[in-house]
């Protein structure tokens, strides 16, 4: 299915000029004018660099950063080439990564350390999300308001190492998974809890809490209110478990000119991100044109929860909080999904560093202190 490729060397890079004024648009809302100019200044390359990044699922509000680089210019105005490769369940990004499919994958920390544990060259090179977005969501009327409630009760868990955050969080709470509660199988969906086949179960900030309340009571005919819920965060709670990163492989960052196509797609992702900060419409637009399955609704309150987790960036996006790293590691060893902590080669900031001081010397935004999220209108199922 996947086709090796090497990757071309950059030709001649844009005029100072040029680069500039693309760098003066990139992190604030993007005009239609300022979208013509960073298309237009891609023409100014001599040859462009084929690149690919691997997803960790299919299109949709979770990776509008990188669409909007697409579909607004930014990586062609970098002279990059670059094909978004939809993840799936057949598909895991850090064993195309690995295998030299792709030259960038969107992954978590866990599931990517585990894999350069295993033999794999895997580095960290720019952490979008910021925030982790686990929660545990029970009924109002279940008695459950903290992780210790959990005690006695049937517990949805989606395994596939989903579950180590929310084994490390009910441990944490005197909660011993194994023991104290049933733990069931749930799809990656709300349906269990909706039918009350579980009294609890995993979902995304982002995701399934919003499949609850794009669901109609049938009782009221009307939509579920979040007041039906009791909705848990790992997060506030302390278990702090860094989800989508940008990585790419350790033995091709060693070529110089591979080293300057990663800043160049780093700089050009952020840009998307910070457009998607600023143009919310505008980008849950673009996702859709993509082929999402999910409606305009969903994706709205997708991408606005998304944009919670990646601004503000206290120390600007792609940041690696050494802190929030420390703890995924602590509760995968913890979990038995790692077995020692990765050595020191395992994330870098020299590159996610270099892409934001260009941006930030042309006057862009990179932290978004100011970014105050939007308050979705929930639609049934989404649309």
């Amino acid at each position: 299915m996947f086709l090796r490729r090497r990757p071309g060397r950059l030709a001649a890079g844009l005029s100072a000029l040029t680069a500039t004024a693309l760098l003066a648009t990139g992190c604030g809302g993007m005009s239609d004018s300022g979208t013509q100019a960073a298309s237009d200044a891609g023409k100014d390359c001599q040859s462009k660099t084929k690149v690919r990044v691997v997803l960790q699922w299919v299109a949709q509000a979770q990776f509008a950063g990188y669409y909007a680089a697409k579909d607004k210019g930014f990586y062609d105005a970098a002279c990059l080439d670059v094909t978004i490769q939809e993840g799936g369940v057949n598909i895991v990004p850090q064993q195309v990564l690995s295998s030299g499919n792709a030259e960038f994958a969107v992954s978590h920390v866990t599931k990517t350390m585990a894999t350069r544990e295993q033999g794999a060259d895997l580095v960290n090179i720019g952490q979008v999300f910021q925030r982790g977005a686990y929660l545990q969501v029970a009924w109002a009327d279940s008695g459950i308001k903290t992780l210790a409630d959990l005690k006695g009760k049937k517990t949805g868990s989606w395994g596939y190492g989903n579950e180590l955050v929310q084994y490390a969080a009910m441990r944490g709470a005197g909660v011993e998974p194994t023991k104290d509660t049933q733990i069931i199988q749930q799809p990656f969906d709300m349906s269990l809890l909706l039918k009350r086949e579980v009294d609890s179960a995993q979902a995304k900030t982002y995701n399934e809490y919003a499949q609850l309340l794009e669901t109609k009571n049938p009782k009221t005919g009307k939509l579920y209110q979040q007041s039906d819920f009791t909705a848990i965060s790992l997060q506030d709670a302390g278990y702090t478990s860094l989800e989508d990163g940008i990585y790419s492989r350790g033995d091709w960052l060693k070529d110089q000119a591979n080293q300057d196509t990663a800043v160049k797609f780093l700089k050009a992702s952020y840009q998307g991100w910070a457009a998607c900060r600023d143009d919310l419409k505008g980008c849950v637009d673009i996702v859709l044109n993509h082929g999402s399955a999910l409606g305009a609704g969903h994706q709205t309150w997708m991408l606005t929860e998304v944009n919670k987790l990646v601004w503000p960036s206290p120390n600007g996006i792609g940041a690696m909080d050494q802190k929030s790293w420390d703890s995924t590691i602590d509760i995968a060893i913890k979990g038995g999904v790692l077995k020692n902590k990765p050595d020191s080669s395992a994330f870098r900031t020299d590159l996610s560093d270099k892409a934001r001081e260009e941006l930030k010397a042309a006057g862009a935004d990179v932290v978004g202190s100011s970014y105050k999220p939007e308050t979705p209108t929930i639609t049934e199922g989404g649309k």
